[in-house]
């Protein structure tokens, strides 16, 4: 099993090093670190962790509550893969078919933010035009449409939404498990949906032309 786990520790020397080992001592392989931020003296980290049997969250808080100062903001399943670029496959399957940009673009996006469904809906009405795996089977979501990107949560769900100008709708990623979307999060999908618009867009051009 491949895990996520959101850590918030001091940001001093030595810490990192306590926190590897109490992973060790369960057995977790640590396969990837994310630094999310760094402010006040504290870092937020985002660890992905080979975890061997079964999914204990609360074993993981408890043993890493024996290094002074750090909490554990979120523990979920990932598809991740380190080691491998998922944006960067999901770019070159754009500019190969960018007349599917968007339905693309829905489909992979879960698996760059360790999220666990996505959905396209038409701004204008609030209808669902596409969902990836997983997504609820509702018709519409009119209530996830705010007019800038933004990370919120609804209930139980954390949810992403942008708008997709061009195209007149919106991308909403959501999560159930797991703590709410950071900063860095949101800010790495708006980058993408900004290269997949524009290659997107240049379909249309050249169609024009």
């Amino acid at each position: 099993m491949v895990l996520r786990v959101r850590v918030s520790l001091p940001d001093r020397p030595g810490v990192l090093g306590q926190v590897a080992r109490a992973f060790g001592v369960l057995g977790a392989d640590i396969l990837q670190v994310t630094v999310l931020e760094r402010e006040g003296g504290r870092a937020i980290d985002d660890f992905t962790l080979s975890w061997p049997g079964g999914f204990a969250a609360d074993e993981l808080r408890e043993r890493l509550s024996i290094v002074p100062g750090v909490r554990i903001d979120g523990v979920w399943p990932t598809r991740e893969v380190p080691g491998v670029s998922p944006d960067y496959d999901l770019l070159g399957h754009v500019a190969s078919d960018a007349e599917r940009a968007y339905v693309t673009l829905v489909d992979a996006v879960p698996d760059l933010v360790s999220a666990e469904w996505a959905v396209a809906v038409d701004s204008r009405t609030g209808a669902v035009v596409h969902g990836s795996w997983q997504a609820p089977g509702v018709d519409e979501m009119p209530d996830l449409t705010p007019l800038r990107p933004a990370a919120f949560s609804e209930g139980p769900l954390h949810l992403l939404s942008l708008p997709l100008k061009e195209a007149g709708l919106h991308l909403v990623v959501a999560r159930s498990e797991g703590p709410a979307f950071h900063q860095v999060e949101l800010d790495k999908i708006v980058r993408l949906v900004e290269v997949v618009s524009q290659l997107a867009a240049s379909t249309v051009d050249r169609t024009v032309a």
